[in-house]
């Protein structure tokens, strides 16, 4: 199974995720398509060099919002290391610990454990707040409908 994540950078708000058993492109534009659905567009959009990310389809909804697009040069672990520790975070407190029976269960698994990063977790660097927390103060509205 593939895992993609949409996440806001600043506030470590998980905006949206995807799994898929390919690594075609359509997972990974479909996470990226419900986030921008839901929230504002960022002015910058950081990934990888993955083909999934440098396809025109993935590219192509950054142009149509108007975000700038920005890739880790090939081994820059560092470009990109709030996904990377979102990524142990969910397989050391999460993934590991159960034993799943299929991608139905994992997903729905995620989604609730999505839901308790997001809205119930703390995190030390967001001064003991959650994603949510800084996440809707720094655009000061109210969250949208799922």
């Amino acid at each position: 199974m593939y895992l993609v994540a949409i996440m806001d950078w600043s506030t470590r708000k998980v905006l949206s995720f995807k799994l898929s058993n390919t690594m075609e492109a359509s997972f990974c534009t479909d996470a990226l398509k419900e986030a921008l659905n839901k929230y504002p567009p960022p002015e910058i959009f950081n990934t990888d060099q993955g083909s999934q990310f440098t396809s025109e389809a993935f590219t192509g909804i950054l142009e149509q919002h108007g975000v700038k697009i920005s890739m880790d040069g090939r081994g820059r672990y560092h470009d990109n290391i709030f996904i990377e520790r979102l990524w142990r975070t969910v397989k050391y407190e999460y993934i590991y610990l159960h034993a799943f029976r299929g991608g139905i269960e994992l997903g729905a698994g995620l989604k609730e454990w999505f839901r308790w990063y997001n809205e119930e977790r703390i995190h030390q660097g967001l001064a003991y707040s959650t994603p949510d927390q800084m996440y809707y103060s720094d655009i000061e509205q109210e969250p949208l409908a799922a």
